[in-house]
This record gives structure tokens, sequence and C-alpha cells, in this order.
């Protein structure tokens, strides 16, 4: 059944007693048991729920994966990843890297005696300079936010799968509907599924998908022991938010096209960070494993003074963190998002006040960039510069 479906039908053949098209949400915490020593696969939520079951099998199957796990965030998702590790163990991970994760891997994995180096996933060159002995794992965002670095997920999963290590893929910004990166040899992909997943910028999730029996029952372990697991209603949400994600990430994906190549070539902008333009670093590599492009890039301004105006004019487009939702939405990573990242590694890989991230919605590409267009107008002006 090709994916299309298999998004649209999340949960309607699932209910065998009524029939109901839409899975219901089971609120209950605790579950009867027939008799000592018998259960009906169901004890406590925190285990195991019928409404986050769903939703876990139907993300593990669109994933290619062989179990999946609801979290209550992306950075619950990501936390629970992590308790796989050890004191002593060191992680290479993405240098362009989203600053929650690093602030989560620098202040509080680092407590633990859990290590990083950060680098261009995509050089091996550079990651076999930075591997250590104790080297358990290659942490890797492709695209990356904010700079849509890309990452040949199958090279550096068959040289991490060599030295024994794990591959870690964030799939968040492609999703499954374009890119499964357990197909390409990644043994554990996450989503922040708040984002594209969910839709809506109205649910917060995160989503685990494990290949392999021995890591499936780990990360089983460590799901219920931590036990940062989504609610049923939650869980719901999100379910009925995928039905509709190769519809919108198909819109997202036009519009994001026709907006980052009006602003190619806008005379207030410097440069446009976006993989589906034949000049992005990295566009052959994506166009060979994914099968289509995120709604969300950056642009740096030609000017710092005009970040300030255009956020304060945008009418459309809301001034607002995330990403992902239908809604259109611009923030500024050098003081928002990837605030926690120090200033020197932020301008060294290029996050510097000149840039803005754009996540773009599912409205009428015409009304987003005559939004963009009045903005960068306004801010022309108050500089005497229109």
């Amino acid at each position: 059944m090709k994916i299309e479906s298999r998004l649209a039908q999340i949960g309607s053949i699932q209910e065998p007693v009524t029939g109901a098209v839409s899975f219901p949400i089971y609120n209950s915490t605790a579950f009867r048991h027939p008799k000592l020593g018998e259960s009906t696969g169901f004890d406590y939520a925190r285990t195991k729920s019928p409404t986050r079951k769903v939703l876990e099998e139907a993300a593990a199957g669109l994933e290619s994966g062989d179990a999946g796990f609801a979290c209550s965030s992306g950075m619950a998702a990501l936390q629970t990843i992590f308790a796989l590790f050890s004191q002593g163990d060191h992680l290479l991970v993405s240098l362009d890297l989203y600053g929650g994760t690093y602030r989560l891997l620098e202040r509080i994995m680092s407590r633990f005696g859990v290590t990083a180096s950060y680098a261009d996933t995509n050089d091996l060159d550079a990651l076999s300079s930075l591997y250590q002995p104790n080297t358990k794992a290659v942490l890797i965002e492709t695209p990356t936010n904010p700079l849509m670095m890309i990452t040949d997920i199958e090279r550096v999963s068959a040289w991490a799968k060599s030295k024994g290590m794990l591959t870690i893929v964030d799939n968040t910004l492609l999703t499954p509907f374009f890119q499964r990166p357990i197909e390409l040899g990644a043994d554990i992909v996450i989503h922040s599924a708040t984002k594209y997943l969910g839709g809506h910028n109205d649910v917060l999730a995160g989503l685990i998908v494990t290949k392999g029996k021995e890591l499936s029952e780990q990360m089983a372990f460590l799901h219920n022991s931590i036990g940062a697991v989504l609610g049923a209603q939650d869980s719901w949400l999100l379910m009925r938010g995928m039905k509709t994600l190769a519809l919108r990430m198909e819109r997202h994906q036009e519009n994001a096209t026709r907006v980052a190549n009006w602003l190619l070539e806008h005379e207030s902008v410097d440069e446009v960070y976006y993989p589906a333009l034949p000049h992005h670093p990295g566009h052959d590599v994506q166009s060979r494993q994914s099968s289509g492009n995120t709604g969300i890039f950056s642009f740096r301004l030609k000017d710092a003074r005009y970040v300030e105006p255009i956020l304060r004019h945008i009418q459309l487009i809301a001034f607002a963190e995330s990403l992902g939702g239908v809604e259109s939405l611009m923030t500024y990573p050098s003081v928002q998002t990837h605030a926690d990242i120090p200033e020197e590694i932020r301008r060294q890989i290029g996050v510097d006040d000149r840039l803005l991230r754009f996540s773009v919605g599912i409205e009428h590409a015409d009304d987003i960039i005559a939004d963009l267009g009045q903005a960068l107008e306004a801010a022309k002006r108050e500089f005497g510069e229109a």
C-alpha cells in the first residue's frame, strides 16, 4: 500500500468492537486483569495504552522500523534515546544542531559522563578524526536546523556500523513521507512530532522508531522506566494530524520552493539555505536519498538592521518559534532556537545576527510572498533605503 493511503488509514481499522473509523481515546490509566496471571495486553498506561499503541505501530510501519515509542515531547524522546548510553560513552553529533539538543548534551548528559564531539556529519574524515574507542553512536540531523546541511545517511550508517556504533537520525524536517533513514541503514529515527507530523501547532509530542529486536527491547525498557510517554488525547491528536501528512508536505514543499526562489532574487537577501535549490550544498545527496523537500529554510539578510522591522511588520506570517505547522512562522535563531549554543560556535557555523528561519505554511504562496515583500519594504523605508 502506498504511503499516502497508509497515512490516511491510521487507526481506521483497528477498533474491532464498534468499527469506529476514528480510533477511540482511551483515557484509562489502569486495566482489569481477567484473572491472576492473565492480562488483556494492557496493564498500566505508562507501559502501554490502546490509543498510543495504534500511533506507535503506525510510526514504526511508516519508518520501516520494528517498534515505535511515543513520548511527551521531542526532547523527551531524545532523553530516552540518550539513556542507552553510560558514563564514559562518547557521541558524534551534527555540527549545525538544534539548540535544545546541544543544551541537553552539554548541560545535562555531560553531568552523567556522556560526552559529545560536533562535526559536519557528511565529512567522514572529520568523523574519523573525532572517533574514539568509547564512541557509541552518530547523531545526525539531515537537513540540519537551521542551515539545511545534508548528510549522506547510507554512507555514514555503513561507516558507523563498521565501527560497531549506532546511527541515530533526526527525521523531523522531512518526515517518513519524504525520507526513511532506516531503509538507508540507520538504527534509530527520532521526530519532534510537534512539527510536521502533528502539523497544526496544537500537540506536543516526540516519536522514536527502532530497528532490530534487541535495540527495540532496550528502548521499550527505557521508555517504560523513564516514563516520558504520550497521553491518550495527544496520541489521538497526533494520529489525526498524520492522516493529512502527505497533502501537507506536498504543499509545504511547493510553497517553500516558490518563496525560496523569490527571496533568492531579492536585493535585501544575501543567501538562501534550502536543499531544493540546485546550488545548495548537498542538493544531489538530498535528491538521491529523499523523495522531496521540507517546508523550512533559512535566509541571510544583507543588513542585520532589517531583522527587527521585518519581524515587527510581518502580518500573515507569525513571529513565533517552532515549525512544521499549517501556519507560516518566522524565527530568529541566534536569540531563540539556538540561544543556548555559545556565540562563537553559532558564528562558526553561520547562525549569525543576519539569519532568519522561515517555516513556510500551507497558505497561498502569493499571499506569503506579498507579506514578505511588504515587510522587507517596510524595513528599507525605516532606514531611508526604499
